[in-house]
C-alpha cells in the first residue's frame, strides 16, 4: 500500500500529474458519452467551472501556471491498449460489450479539446467548448485537478511528520465510519467520490478500506481506473447533463416539456432495457413523475440527488404505488451529500419499503473536516456544468433551489413549463 503522507511530501517535481488516465473518470460519463455520440454527436456545448463556495478563493490558492500544466498534461493522454481491452471486453451490469465498436474507435483516437482559463475576482474562469461528446469528458478530470491542487496548496507548508499524523487521523476517521456502517450487513454502498476527492491516492485508499471493511456491502466504485485496477464493479448510469442539454435544444415549450422523457427514451434504446435508473429532479421530481409515461414505471429504480432525500423517496413510493407497481421491488439510490449517519438514517427508514442503495461521494473521499487549522481542508461545492448547447443557455431547477442554475428569464420559463412552485432551500455542503 502506498505511503500517502510520504508521497505527498515528495511533490517536488516540476509536474506530478494528478490525472494519469482518460478512464480516471466516472463510469456514467462514459455511458452518457456513448449515448451522446450516437444521438447528438454534432451538438456544440460549453461547459464552465462553477464554485458555489465563494469563500474558497481558488485563484488565490492555486498557481495558474501549475493549473495549466495539469490541464495541458490531460490533453496529452490517450486511451491505452489495456484500458481499451477492459472497456471492450469486460462485463458491466451483466452485459458484455457495453461499449460499441464505433464508439471505442472514436474514444481510442480522442484528444480532449482546448480549454480557456483566466482569473477573475479570486476565482478561475475555466471553460471548454466544442462537440458534446468531446467536451463532456473534461468535467471529471478538471474538477479532480482543481480539488487536488487545492489540497496540495494547503498541505504544501506541512512537514513530513505533520503529514503522517494528518493522514493517520483521516484514516482513523474513515475507518470509524466503516465500523458504524458494517453494523448493517444488508447495506449496499458504492463510491461516488471522484469529482471532489482529496486526491487520487486518497480515493484509492478509501476504496480499499471500504472493500476490506464492508465486504459484500461495498458494491463498487464509479471511478473506472480504480475499478479496473482493484477488480471492482464500475458503477453509474446517467446524470443531469443529458436533460439539461436536450431541454436547451428544444424549439418550443412543447418540446421542452417532452425533453426529459426523450432523454430516457434514447437511453432505453441505447442500452436495450439495461441501466434503467431514473434521475427525476432536473426540473422537479414531483412534476416529472406526475407527467411520466407509464413505460417509465417499469424501470428498475430512481436516483435521488437533491432536496430532502426522505421526501424524495416517499414521493417515489407514492408514484409507484399509484401506478400499480410494488415499491419493495424498486431500487432507490441516495446520492446527495451523504455521510455515514445519514446513510444509516435513510437505510433504517426505507429498508423493506424499497431496495435502498447509496452512492457515497465527497464525504467519503474528502472528509478532512476538523483536521487542520481553520478547517482549510474542508470539502466545498465545486461543479463543472454544461451552460449552453448550440448557443442556447441550459437550465437546472433541481429539488433544491440553491442548486438551480441558468439565466433568470429562462429559469422562470422552465418553472412555468414544468409547473415548479415553491421549493424548500437546503444548504449545499458538497
Amino acid at each position: 500500500m502506498v505511503d500517502i503522507a510520504t508521497r505527498v511530501y515528495n511533490h517536488k517535481w516540476k509536474i506530478d500529474p494528478i490525472v494519469r488516465s482518460l478512464i480516471d473518470t466516472d463510469f456514467y460519463k462514459l455511458l452518457m458519452c456513448q449515448s451522446v455520440f450516437r444521438n447528438r454527436a454534432d451538438t456544440n456545448v460549453t461547459f464552465s467551472l462553477i464554485n458555489r463556495t465563494k469563500s474558497i478563493r481558488l485563484a488565490d490558492l492555486i498557481d495558474q501556471g501549475e493549473l495549466r500544466e495539469q490541464l495541458d498534461h490531460i490533453r496529452t493522454l490517450r486511451l491505452t491498449r489495456g484500458e481499451s481491452t477492459w472497456l471492450r471486453g469486460n462485463t458491466f451490469y451483466g452485459k458484455r460489450q457495453m461499449f460499441r465498436s464505433d464508439f471505442m474507435e472514436w474514444f481510442e483516437s480522442l484528444q480532449l479539446p482546448p480549454y480557456h482559463l483566466e482569473k477573475r475576482d479570486g476565482q478561475y474562469e475555466l471553460t471548454f467548448e466544442g462537440k458534446w461528446p468531446e467536451v463532456m469528458l473534461w468535467e471529471i478530470p478538471a474538477l479532480a485537478v482543481l480539488m487536488e491542487l487545492r489540497s496540495r496548496a494547503v498541505m504544501g507548508p506541512m512537514g513530513k511528520f505533520e503529514l503522517q499524523v494528518l493522514y493517520a487521523r483521516a484514516m482513523t476517521k474513515l475507518w470509524e465510519k466503516v465500523e458504524r456502517l458494517r453494523a448493517y450487513p444488508d447495506l449496499r454502498i458504492a463510491d461516488f467520490g471522484t469529482r471532489r476527492r482529496h486526491s487520487f491516492l486518497w480515493q484509492d485508499w478509501c476504496v480499499q478500506a471500504m472493500t476490506e471493511g464492508l465486504g459484500r456491502s461495498f458494491v463498487g466504485t464509479s471511478n473506472c481506473r480504480i475499478a479496473k485496477s482493484r477488480d471492482l464493479e464500475a458503477i453509474g448510469t446517467n446524470a443531469h447533463e443529458l436533460p439539461m442539454v436536450y431541454a436547451a435544444l428544444a424549439r418550443d415549450d412543447t418540446e421542452l416539456a417532452r425533453a426529459p422523457y426523450d432523454v430516457l427514451s434514447d437511453w432505453h434504446d441505447e442500452h436495450s432495457g439495461n441501466l434503467r435508473i431514473i434521475l427525476p429532479d432536473t426540473y422537479g421530481t414531483k412534476g416529472f413523475l406526475n407527467r411520466a409515461p407509464d413505460w417509465l414505471t417499469k424501470w428498475t429504480g430512481i436516483r435521488i440527488d437533491s432536496g430532502d432525500p426522505a421526501a424524495g423517496a416517499e414521493t417515489a413510493i407514492d408514484w409507484w404505488t399509484s401506478r400499480g407497481e410494488d415499491p419493495r421491488e424498486k431500487l432507490v439510490i441516495f446520492s446527495d451529500g451523504l455521510d455515514e449517519q445519514k446513510i444509516i438514517e435513510l437505510y433504517t427508514q426505507f429498508a423493506g419499503r424499497v431496495k435502498p442503495s447509496f452512492g457515497w461521494g465527497t464525504l467519503l473521499t474528502n472528509d478532512f473536516r476538523g483536521l487542520v487549522p481553520d478547517d482549510a481542508l474542508a470539502p466545498f461545492s465545486l461543479v463543472c456544468k454544461a451552460i449552453s448547447a448550440d448557443g442556447q443557455p441550459t437550465v437546472k431547477l433541481s429539488d433544491n433551489p440553491n442548486k438551480a442554475m441558468g439565466p433568470a428569464d429562462e429559469v422562470a420559463r422552465y418553472k412555468r413549463v414544468f409547473g415548479v412552485g415553491e421549493q424548500e432551500a437546503m444548504e449545499v455542503v458538497v
